[in-house]
């Protein structure tokens, strides 16, 4: 993440001699198809100093993207990973790099090899365990490779406004970050403008009981100071001996020790406890201020056995962790293994605690080193060698500490980087902490003859912490060990709320610009397509067309609603549905109805409309709506054999309604009887039994979409001549017989008539076609809506039409009816 926007990178995890880096490269083509399209952008050594962090938003599972945050000494960067298992594999990597090193022995990393790589810079010049020169040779060799474009976003906290690379946004190569992923790191990145220093005094005391309970005040130790600290983290050890204790965890002495020491606190101020944590006989508690408590927060605690078979509490360390305001705290107690010979040991203590010390509330879960302020306390047994007992004991008693300290074995090892590296502990100008005769100031008179040694002590870890006082205390005589106290001045990172507001303010306006500048935009040239009347089987089509108006590429498709199936109904297609559009570009989308049988049958029942809402989907952007209309004109296909029994009339001329009411009744209640069979398929039989019997191939060869359309609005419309058919009077009577009861007798009654009229012709001159003429239209009536004012075409058509029905008239005039009448 550069900035507000994506930037491309390859990152690669490089080891040497169990040494790790990450390196950052810029690629001229992405992916980089050989060595030669990659340059070196940073270098990132995995020491101390590094640390990685997946943004708590960051969902693990398919599809979302993973943003990981690198810190190293004052460089901070936000990545975002594309989601898979080589990137869980990849990260992976990172934590498991940053475990090596902390359960590393031995002094730091020797990062020479690098050189190489940033070039050929002497190692002899770089400071010591430092390899900021390197990585600022590393980045400004990179930039100068670099086009002004991207060298004009690179990312540090010196430069936190970045000027957006517009014409590589507008190309697609770098679309806008998550947005809240993007806000957190912009506040990060300009913290130093909203936030301020408030330093806070900070009291860290330790003492060894050696199993005694607090028969003596502890306000010397505690409270000796004219002003009350903000802060107190105070660390025991052995407070109980017995295994008991050991074995269940469980002391009275917790309860003693406590109720001592808050007696003991600062009279001039009131204190809250933040926490208190024990294993076995260590026990750390923290307290602050009550001014301070409302600016407490992410309180957690944790222990780490290493005595016993490396896990047992009798040793090891306990931890308490928190934010205030903006600084993070943490306060570590120990016991490390004992005995003069043993430093290794305690220096496998110290890299255990570190390496296993893991506050597990957090993702992922955060480490000793992952805090600005770090304080060490306890008994740390480090002891004095290569130094007669005697000899100690008089370079004491003439305050000559210096001859003493060098043989000290914590600052041998520190010095020589196998333990506590980057720590530091201030002057040692008070005696030996160990080991007394209790209840004395006389050294160890056992055989033993220890040799005096500063076995307790505070050490501590991070920027803007100034140590104030370093003491023992040997009025408290109680233990074999003199209680230590330090007394720190700490910079403690402070919000100015109105400072964050105003700023967080200008980040959110800046976002929002942003993505409305770079949201993708497009312009549809309609969002209202309207059909003209839609038949069965009989396709139309519309064409949309999705214009890019904005200055970054867009992904659509078209997306379903909610508890629908499908983005679109059955009788609409959408080709493409989903696609790409470069900006300035536009991309045609066909929009074709086709009612089959399937729909038909939907749209005559009511259970669908002709109406459909599209949504159209913008990746990252906003969603358009897109309304398709038609009217339908209703087929005898799509509708049921139980419904078409029931319709006398073409179904084009039947209501909508009725229909809907043919469809859906179980039970339909008429007037009427039903055909023996639909009239539809009646029509369809007769003209092949008349037609085509005799056809070569009949049914073998499909018939053409234009004949299928002819036959559907001949069925629909009734037949445009539904007496052409009738050639002789069986036919006819089969149309009679279908009439109901009274209306066929009606019929044949005034037949009878007229024969009896015709048979009179020499009397009254008339003839058998003259009266089927005039009858015909009486008997066999055309609908109210075709009559009226005509064209000369339709005309022409009625005029054929009456001959027709003379014709059939005229069968029931020139022939017998006693068979009707008798019922045959």
């Amino acid at each position: 993440m550069q900035g507000w926007v994506r930037a491309s990178r390859v990152l690669a995890l490089v080891e040497h001699d169990g040494h790790h880096v990450l390196f950052v490269f810029l690629s001229s083509r992405v992916p980089p198809q050989t060595f030669s399209d990659l340059t070196i952008e940073r270098l990132l050594p995995i020491d101390a100093d590094f640390r990685c962090e997946i943004d708590p938003d960051s969902k693990h599972q398919d599809g979302v993207d993973v943003y990981v945050n690198i810190s190293s000494r004052k460089l901070k960067l936000l990545f975002e990973l594309v989601p898979g298992v080589k990137t869980s594999n990849f990260v992976g990597e990172i934590f498991r790099a940053i475990e090596v090193f902390t359960k590393r022995r031995g002094p730091p990393p020797d990062f020479h090899w690098l050189q190489k790589y940033t070039g050929n810079m002497s190692r002899d010049m770089l400071p010591e365990s430092s390899l900021a020169e390197v990585e600022s040779e590393a980045l400004q060799q990179s930039e100068e490779q670099q086009d002004d474009s991207l060298s004009s976003t690179l990312l540090d906290l010196e430069c936190a406004d970045i000027t957006v690379p517009r014409q590589s946004i507008a190309k697609g190569t770098t679309p806008i970050a998550a947005r809240e992923s993007v806000i957190r790191y912009q506040m990060a990145m300009k913290e130093h403008h909203y936030t301020y220093t408030q330093v806070l005094r900070i009291f860290i005391g330790t003492w060894n009981v050696n199993g005694q309970p607090p028969t003596v005040s502890l306000h010397d130790w505690l409270a000796g100071d004219p002003e009350p600290p903000d802060i107190y983290a105070i660390g025991f050890q052995e407070l109980d001996l017995s295994k008991e204790a050991f074995l269940f965890n469980d002391t009275p002495r917790e309860e003693e020790w406590q109720a001592a020491v808050i007696n003991s606190l600062h009279p001039k101020a009131r204190y809250r406890k933040v926490s208190l944590v024990r294993l076995v006989g260590m026990m750390l508690l923290v307290f602050v201020q009550e001014q301070h408590v409302a600016y407490v927060r992410g309180i957690a605690y944790e222990t780490v056995g290493t005595g016993i078979m490396g896990k047992m509490g009798n040793k090891g360390g306990v931890a308490v962790r928190f934010d205030l305001h903006s600084t993070s705290l943490c306060f570590v107690n120990s016991h490390l293994a004992a005995h003069v010979e043993e430093f290794e040991r305690r220096n496998q203590d110290f890299h255990d605690i570190c390496s296993r010390m893991s506050f597990t509330r957090f993702l992922p879960p955060k480490g000793i080193k992952d805090h600005d302020h770090i304080y060490w306390l306890g008994d740390l047994n480090y002891r004095i060698t290569e130094l007669d007992p005697k000899l100690v004991k008089e370079c004491i008693e003439q305050a000559n500490y210096q001859p003493v300290l060098e043989c000290d074995q914590l600052r041998q090892q520190h010095k020589q980087q196998t333990v506590f590296v980057g720590y530091k502990e201030g002057i040692i100008n008070f005696r030996p902490t160990y080991k007394y005769d209790p209840g004395t100031d006389t050294w160890d008179s056992s055989e033993k003859n220890r040799a005096p040694a500063w076995c307790d002590r505070v050490l501590w870890k991070g920027e803007g912490i100034e140590q104030v006082s370093y003491r023992s205390h040997p009025e408290l005589k109680i233990s074999d060990h003199k209680p230590v106290s330090a007394l720190f001045d700490s910079q403690i990172r402070v919000i100015d709320a109105v400072k964050y507001r105003r700023i967080h303010e200008e980040v959110m306006k800046k976002l929002d610009k942003l993505e409305n500048e770079f949201l993708p935009q497009v312009m549809v040239d309609n969002t209202e397509v309207v059909f003209d009347t839609l038949r069965f089987l009989e396709s139309q089509c519309k064409d949309l067309i999705i214009a890019n108006t904005g200055q970054v590429p867009v992904t659509f498709e078209f997306i379903k609603k909610l508890d629908d199936s499908s983005y679109c109904k059955d009788w609409l297609n959408i080709e493409p549905f989903a696609g790409f559009i470069m900006p300035g570009e536009k991309c045609d989308i066909k929009l074709e109805v086709f009612v089959d049988k399937k729909s038909a049958f939907k749209l005559n029942s009511g259970e669908d409309k002709l109406y459909d809402i599209l949504v159209l989907h913008l990746e990252g952007g906003k969603d358009i709506f897109i309304t398709v209309t038609g009217t339908y004109e209703r087929s005898c296909f799509g509708s049921s054999i139980e419904a078409l029994v029931y319709i006398s009339v073409p179904v084009r001329e039947i209501p909508v309604g009725r229909l809907m009411e043919l469809e859906n009744s179980k039970e339909i209640s008429s007037t009427q009887d039903p055909y023996p069979i639909p009239k539809e398929i009646w029509f369809l039989v007769d003209h092949l039994y008349r037609h085509g019997l005799k056809q070569p191939h009949l049914f073998e060869q499909p018939g053409l979409h234009s004949e299928l359309l002819q036959i559907r609005n001949w069925l629909d419309q009734g037949s445009p001549d539904p007496l052409r058919i009738l050639f002789n009077y069986i036919q006819c009577k089969q149309i009679i017989m279908q009439l109901p009861e009274h209306r066929k007798n009606v019929f044949l009654y005034l037949c009878a008539f007229l024969q009896e009229v015709l048979s009179h012709t020499n009397e009254n001159g008339l003839d058998a076609k003259t009266v089927a003429t005039l009858f015909g239209t009486i008997f066999l009536r055309d609908p109210p809506r075709s009559r009226g004012d005509l064209t000369s075409r339709v005309r022409t058509n009625q005029q054929a039409l009456d001959r027709k029905k003379a014709n059939f008239v005229y069968h029931f005039l020139v022939n017998d009816q006693s068979d009707f009448i008798l019922g045959r």
